[in-house]
């Protein structure tokens, strides 16, 4: 009886220890996309930052869907504490991670886990996201019903998730062909 015991609060404090090293992970890449948020471009009232997106496909790949949420949102709240973002940083960022996590689980092969990410990044964040911003835009950000079509936020959302999701598509392409993803995830799990 009490073997199992101890192999339980083992069992606990590793899972502890992981969940203490992805949640540390995920403070440092939300914080990356803060600081990121000064590299952006405006474009149809959306603030535009390929940086989040790149964190999202990170997140994606090391951390899974969860954790990418949790940093798209904290990463979210303080670039509009900031001034750096709009509320529309909220429904296009964490959809992304969202989908991205989930996509990438799908498969056991690692370079169509990575290509599954990229899609789920660009798809959540850039139409699914960009959909959701127009209820987000009407309530909240005054936009005017009559002058904006639903469909509005789509086109900049995509423009900055593909840009992103390029970018990280080919560090975490060459990440894996250097090994040094496994060696990352090998570290968290």
């Amino acid at each position: 009886m009490q073997s199992t015991n101890a192999e339980n609060t083992k069992k606990e404090k590793k899972t502890r220890k992981v969940n203490v090293k992805k949640l540390a992970v995920a403070a440092v890449l939300a914080a990356v996309a803060v600081v990121g948020s000064y590299i952006n471009f405006p474009v149809f009232g959306s603030k535009c930052s390929p940086v989040q997106h790149i964190v999202n496909v990170f997140c994606a790949v090391l951390l899974g869907p969860a954790y990418g949420v949790g940093a798209a949102f904290v990463a979210s709240i303080l670039r509009n504490i900031m001034g750096l973002g709009t509320l529309l940083a909220f429904p296009g960022s964490m959809i992304g991670a969202l989908l991205g996590g989930l996509l990438y689980r799908v498969t056991k092969k690692p370079w169509l886990a990575i290509v599954l990410a990229l899609i789920g990044e660009v798809f959540g964040t850039g139409v699914l996201g960009g959909l959701c911003a127009y209820p987000v835009a009407l309530l909240f950000m005054n936009a005017d019903a009559a002058t904006t079509a639903f469909y509005a936020y789509i086109v900049p959302f995509l423009i900055s998730t593909v840009a992103g999701s390029i970018i990280s598509g080919a560090v975490v392409a060459a990440m894996q062909r250097t090994k040094v993803l496994d060696t990352v995830k090998r570290s968290l799990d």
